[in-house]
């Protein structure tokens, strides 16, 4: 069976608000709110990629891009880079807002 767009939509949105570790909820669920609807089917691919790795590894991947740029060893994977820039952005935005 094929699944809808709207449902993988509402699978990965819950999948990004419940990840286990509150600063990764903070942080993807965010941006499901505010991007998940808007990225191509390609970019959804990557994104449910990355919703398979575990979150100690993506905090320090998303928070390693804030500010600094990436740190020696923190990059992630290279097949990811492009998505977890785009969750940095968001998430240094809404920071900023926030002040």
């Amino acid at each position: 069976m094929t699944e809808t767009p709207e449902h993988r939509l509402k699978r990965l949105h819950m999948r990004s608000w419940r990840r286990g570790m509150k600063e990764m909820d903070l942080i993807l669920g965010h941006f499901a709110d505010d991007r998940l609807a808007g990225l191509s089917a390609a970019e959804l691919d990557l994104y449910e990629r990355l919703l398979g790795e575990n979150d100690q590894d993506l905090y320090l991947w998303v928070t390693g891009r804030i500010g600094q740029g990436v740190p020696e060893g923190r990059g992630g994977p290279v097949l990811l880079e492009p998505i977890l820039d785009r969750i940095a952005a968001h998430a240094a935005d809404r920071f900023r807002a926030d002040r």
